[in-house]
């Protein structure tokens, strides 16, 4: 049996759609935001590249050109066997206007199967799998589901699956009562010409609806899950992909360290060379007598630590911690399940945990910022904005900082503006 032809498409949003990762996102758009030393939207490319007779992705959003296509550029060099497009949007057409829009250019070539992908999620990406289950069965689509702890599914699209035929047979976004633990996962296979037809329908009946009520919106804006899939649901075509993998949405800023802690995990099997130590002699700028007598900082894996990030050799990183581009760590510091953006400054006996520090933020001696793990929906950790300074001996704990403060009290559980 010959492989079927597939496209892809990722579904990367805009600026309005990221207000729960600020203030992360006040300068750099979410799926571009770096976890385990890569784009977020990296890690979904890396999956695609491996998919058979899948040579085009196209990325579809209303941020600027001039944000994403730098990311193109260098995306086009690690993955050259995929050619990236984006696609960007006249206005925020929600994320089936968007598929419903270009779908002259997501159909040019007639590739049999077209996957779609949210850009926020973080998983091992079985694509493959997903596509040889898609093919046991004729329906429309199929998408992954995960099962989430009873008490956070409410937050989640929830579906109810035939145990027998694995068919989506209810399908409600984020129900006001428990209806299932099993949640839509944000990866979904489609078969090309059932899935356009049924988008054309959904979008014929909103058109419709527009007509008879005036105060409706007449626009291309058409919601995936709610107005398309949700109805699909009802008629036995959509099927659900059950996985037992690992998976975290991106939601939130503070998401984003759950969501590195998975990806370095992955990396020991999918590209251990983003976890190998480099030399003590790149990351080891010795200023005391101390660090001679060890041989580099005592790292506990995994780990990222970019190349040109220097480090004492007294300090103790990890584990779970992605160090970006020229970050400098000095004498006695200690990071733990942290993200450490680029040219961060972390100065002699500084400690930070469950934090994400970012470019060219600055702590001095003594400085503490520090977070707890993720419990349900509180804001545990900690989140400094670019171009923040700690002072010295400041605690900075559990709180979101906005950009270019300068902390000189120390504070616990509070935004600071």
């Amino acid at each position: 049996m010959a492989t079927p032809s597939a496209k892809a498409v990722i579904l990367i949003g805009g600026p309005s759609k990221g207000t729960r990762f600020r203030p992360l996102s006040l300068d750099l758009p979410k799926p571009l935001f770096s976890v385990g030393g890569r784009p977020i939207i990296w890690h979904s490319l890396v999956a695609l590249s491996h998919v058979p007779e899948l040579s085009e992705v196209l990325l579809i959003g209303f941020y600027d050109e001039a944000v994403i296509n730098p990311f193109i550029k260098e995306a086009a060099r690690d993955f050259p066997n995929l050619t990236i497009r984006y696609l960007r949007e006249y206005q925020a057409l929600g994320t089936a206007g968007g598929l419903y829009h270009y779908r002259d250019v997501i159909l040019k070539g007639n590739p049999d199967q077209i996957f779609v992908l949210h850009s926020d999620i973080v998983c091992d990406w079985p694509l493959q799998q997903l596509q040889k289950f898609h093919a046991s069965h004729r329906g429309a689509g199929t998408m992954m589901a995960v099962k989430v702890p009873r008490e956070e599914a409410q937050k989640f699209g929830c579906v109810v699956i035939d145990s027998d035929s694995n068919q989506v047979r209810h399908w409600v976004e984020r129900p006001e009562e428990f209806l299932s633990d099993d949640v839509n996962a944000g990866l979904y296979i489609f078969d090309s010409a059932q899935i356009f037809s049924v988008i054309r329908d959904s979008m014929d009946l909103k058109l419709k609806r527009a007509a008879d009520d005036p105060e409706a919106t007449s626009d291309e804006q058409l919601r995936l899950e709610q107005d398309v899939l949700s109805p699909l649901a009802h008629t036995g075509k959509l099927f659900a992909y059950r996985s037992t993998s690992p998976w975290v949405q991106i939601k939130s800023a503070a998401s984003a360290i759950p969501a590195n802690a998975l990806i370095l995990a992955s990396y020991k099997t999918t590209n251990p060379s983003l976890l190998r130590r480099r030399s003590p002699t790149i990351l080891a700028k010795s200023r005391s007598d101390y660090s001679k007598a060890r041989k580099g900082p005592e790292i506990v894996e995994p780990c990222f630590i970019h190349e040109s990030a220097e480090i004492d050799d007294s300090a103790k990183i990890g584990p779970n911690v992605s160090i970006g581009a020229n970050v400098k760590i000095g004498f006695g510091a200690r990071v733990k399940e942290a993200i450490l953006l680029d040219n961060a400054v972390l100065d002699k006996n500084t400690v930070v945990l469950y934090s994400i520090i970012g470019e060219n933020c600055k702590l001095a001696p003594w400085a503490r910022v520090e977070g707890a793990p993720l419990v349900g929906d509180k804001q545990s950790i900690a989140i400094l904005g670019k171009e923040v300074a700690v002072l010295k001996e400041t605690h900075i704990r559990s709180c979101i900082v906005l950009p270019n403060k300068v902390l000189s009290k120390s504070a616990k559980n509070e935004v600071l503006l």
